[in-house]
């Protein structure tokens, strides 16, 4: 039988975490993280982690498992998040799925399998990479695999790099990876979203409120345990224009607003990624989000996680 889950999606700064919190009060559940970048230790400010404190005494699993020196590896967040929903199933509670990195999300819910992985290919590619370009390796992924190449950004060079690989050691089309949209779990997936100009408002205090909280001290901080060297971390929202400041490449207020910019770019992609999934039931941010979140649980329709009454 299908473990039960709850999967709260959505944008950025459209609430999530908060949601995942009270779910969990409301159920007697755990939430289990799907934010990529929440993965990483010290990583706190610049991802909107959230404290101790604003966790209410609700268990988080998969925050801070990763030193910032870790590439990421999405094969290898499916098998640790899957094992702490399976947990947290078997032991009576309702596990909550919380985040906006749509992959990992579908690498959690769908019969999504991943191909191996080369060293030598990779070190090859990446180091290609930084002589030549994300552009002329995504033309030479259009040459080998047009279907893919029209799936991801030219400027994305980390993706690039990977369906490259997929393709040197005979993985397929990289696109083929990603299964239809049937949950293997009994889902619920919840999606939180805001209208455009007032989430662009909150894109733009939440980046303030980052450089308030100290985003450049904690950058600073980190850069001491090698996040230079994360193929990952250091492309992460935020960190990446911080680095370029404290390199002198960009002022403060640039770094600033550069970070902003980006954000907003990031939320029309994480819009894109969601948009066909047909199972989503969307939910716009309110006062009474979590009421209307609980209903939809309800209905005689939705699959039923234990606690709802």
């Amino acid at each position: 039988m299908k473990h039960r889950l709850v999967v709260v999606l959505g944008p950025t700064a459209t609430g999530k975490s908060e949601l995942g919190v009270e779910l969990a009060q409301r159920l007697d559940g755990e939430v289990v993280n799907a934010d990529s970048m929440q993965l990483y230790q010290g990583m706190d400010v610049g991802t909107a982690k959230l404290t101790h404190g604003e966790r209410q005494g609700v268990v988080h699993h998969l925050l801070d498992i990763w030193p910032v020196t870790r590439t990421a590896s999405v094969a290898d967040y499916q098998l640790r998040a899957r094992s702490a929903i399976d947990d947290i199933a078997t032991r009576g509670r309702v596990p909550i799925l919380v985040g906006g990195s749509g992959l990992y999300i579908r690498a959690v819910i769908d019969d999504m399998r991943f191909p191996g992985t080369d060293g030598e290919v990779r070190a090859r590619l990446e180091a290609e990479l930084a002589v030549v370009g994300a552009a002329a390796l995504h033309d030479r992924l259009a040459a080998l695999d047009a279907a893919t190449a029209a799936v991801i950004l030219p400027t994305n060079g980390r993706k690039i790099v990977r369906a490259l690989e997929v393709a040197a050691i005979g993985g397929g089309a990289f696109t083929g990876l990603m299964p239809s949209y049937e949950s293997v779990y009994d889902a619920v997936l919840i999606g939180l979203e805001w209208p455009t100009s007032d989430l662009d408002d909150r894109l733009t205090r939440r980046v303030d409120a980052m450089w308030q909280r100290e985003l450049v001290e904690e950058v600073r901080g980190l850069v001491g345990q090698g996040l230079r060297d994360g193929v990952t971390a250091r492309r992460a929202l935020g960190y990446k224009q911080v680095l370029a400041m404290l390199d002198g490449e960009l002022s403060q207020d640039e770094a600033r607003a550069r970070t902003v910019q980006a954000t907003k770019r990031f939320v029309r992609r994480q819009r894109s990624w969601f948009r066909p999934d047909p199972r989503i039931e969307w939910l716009l941010a309110t006062d009474d989000t979590a009421d209307r979140a609980a209903a939809l649980l309800r209905r005689p329709d939705a699959p039923r996680p234990v606690g709802i009454g």
